[in-house]
């Protein structure tokens, strides 16, 4: 199962739209492909949690952070020992609302005794990152493959 999420706003009021698509047998790749506003989609895998940020991330609407933060952690919020990948391979650079949402979830990975990585991070993000010596906080990996491989092995 997949989710996209997408921050909106509807007569002035900030809307988030949860959009849950049944597993396709060949992969989430083969599905339709996620709106071009979708902040991000999450993915199971077993026991570890993937999300993916897209470029609509970039633009994220203030104040729509929390409600982001909210779904994302409802994936695992239950969950013992969780495994989070977040794929940023598609997002150039994110400010600091998305760096808050980061840190909302490593600690709640964290206290739920699991893991946290990075994959696919820009050049940019990563300076962001070093900047904020987040870089020491989360492994990163080159993509979502090695940071999934890397998790599930440990």
């Amino acid at each position: 199962m997949w989710t996209a999420w997408r921050g909106s706003k509807l007569h002035g009021f900030a809307v988030a739209a949860l959009h849950r698509v049944a597993k396709h047998p060949l992969g989430p790749a083969l599905m339709n492909k996620p709106h071009s506003q979708d902040a991000f989609t999450i993915e199971r895998h077993g026991d570890l949690t993937l999300i993916s940020a897209t470029p609509a991330l970039e633009s994220l609407e203030f104040g729509l952070e929390e409600q982001a933060a909210g779904m994302i952690i409802e994936q695992f919020r239950h969950q013992e020992n969780p495994l989070v990948v977040f794929d940023l391979s598609l997002v150039d650079y994110f400010g600091s609302m998305f760096l808050a949402l980061l840190l909302r979830c490593w600690k709640l990975v964290q206290a739920r005794g699991g893991m946290m990585a990075l994959a696919g991070v820009s050049t940019r993000a990563k300076e962001l990152l070093r900047l904020t010596s987040l870089d020491m906080v989360w492994p990163i990996y080159a993509s979502r493959q090695e940071a999934m491989e890397a998790l599930l092995a440990d």
